[in-house]
């Protein structure tokens, strides 16, 4: 017996259905589901840069390292390929602009959301033709 979940069945007056943009989901979560509209929130983990992918991994703290482990590379490309799969008729791809504010003392305010985290991921979508909204 399949029990579908609250997601997929209940109507407007559930917050928690499909209706809302209240609840995320993971790569996981939405493997095998299929639904109208998606919006899939890019972060620094997997940059387009220079003509290739690049696979980051953040250590918990302060920074991003790059990713060596190819069986990880090939896990975080197919996470990104499930989201990017799941609409059948539109689909939003938000890539953060970053922060690029820096404190009194000359820091980064937040060294982990670096624009050029970002930038050229952006660069990229924008020259396959999407649009900006």
């Amino acid at each position: 017996m399949i029990i579908a979940v609250y997601w997929f069945l209940e109507d407007k007056t559930d917050v928690r259905s499909s209706n809302y943009l209240e609840e995320a989901a993971t790569e996981i979560q939405v493997q095998g589901l299929e639904v109208d509209y998606a919006c899939v929130l890019w972060d620094a983990d997997m940059r387009y840069d220079n003509g290739k992918w690049s696979f980051w991994k953040f250590n918990g703290k302060t920074q991003w390292i790059p990713e060596k482990n190819l069986e990880t590379q090939k896990y975080m490309l197919n996470a990104y390929r499930v989201l990017l799969t799941r609409a059948r008729q539109g689909m939003v791809i938000c890539v953060p602009e970053g922060n690029a504010r820096m404190t009194q003392e000359g820091f980064p305010e937040d060294p982990t959301r670096q624009p050029s985290f970002y930038n050229s991921t952006y660069e990229y979508f924008r020259a396959l033709g999407l649009n900006e909204l």
